[in-house]
C-alpha cells in the first residue's frame, strides 16, 4: 500500500450527546467530505461543579475528520459556529497534524 505525506490535519470536536450531527452537517457545509463520531464520557475535577456553579454532562459525542490543511480552519470555524447560538452543544474543537496517510483517496 502507498504511503502518502500530504498536508492533512484531524479535526476533533468534542460535543454535549445529541450533537454531532449538526456539527457534521455545518462541517460538510465548508467541505469536509466525512467524518467519524464516537460516543464518549467525558470527566472533570470532582467538585468543579459545585465550586463553579456548572453543570457538567459527562455523555459527549467525538467527531474526528480528517481534513486538507486549505480547509480546516473553515471546517473549525463551522462546527464552533453551529453550535454559538445552543447553550447544550457545548463544542469544543481542536486540530492535530497527520504525518502520513494509508490507504486514503482523496479528491480535493
Amino acid at each position: 500500500m502507498e504511503k502518502t505525506n500530504n498536508n492533512f490535519e484531524v479535526i476533533f470536536a468534542i460535543v454535549n450527546n445529541g450533537f454531532a450531527d449538526q456539527a457534521m452537517l455545518a462541517a460538510r457545509e465548508a467541505g469536509a467530505k466525512g467524518g467519524t463520531i464516537i460516543r464518549a464520557r467525558g470527566s472533570s475535577n470532582i467538585g468543579v461543579d459545585k465550586k463553579y456553579g456548572l453543570t457538567i454532562t459527562p455523555e459527549k459525542e467525538l467527531l474526528m475528520i480528517l481534513s486538507s490543511v486549505d480547509i480546516k480552519d473553515a471546517i473549525m470555524n463551522a462546527i464552533y459556529a453551529s453550535g454559538s447560538g445552543d447553550d447544550n452543544m457545548k463544542a469544543v474543537v481542536f486540530s492535530l497534524p497527520v504525518a502520513d496517510t494509508l490507504g486514503l483517496k482523496y479528491d480535493k
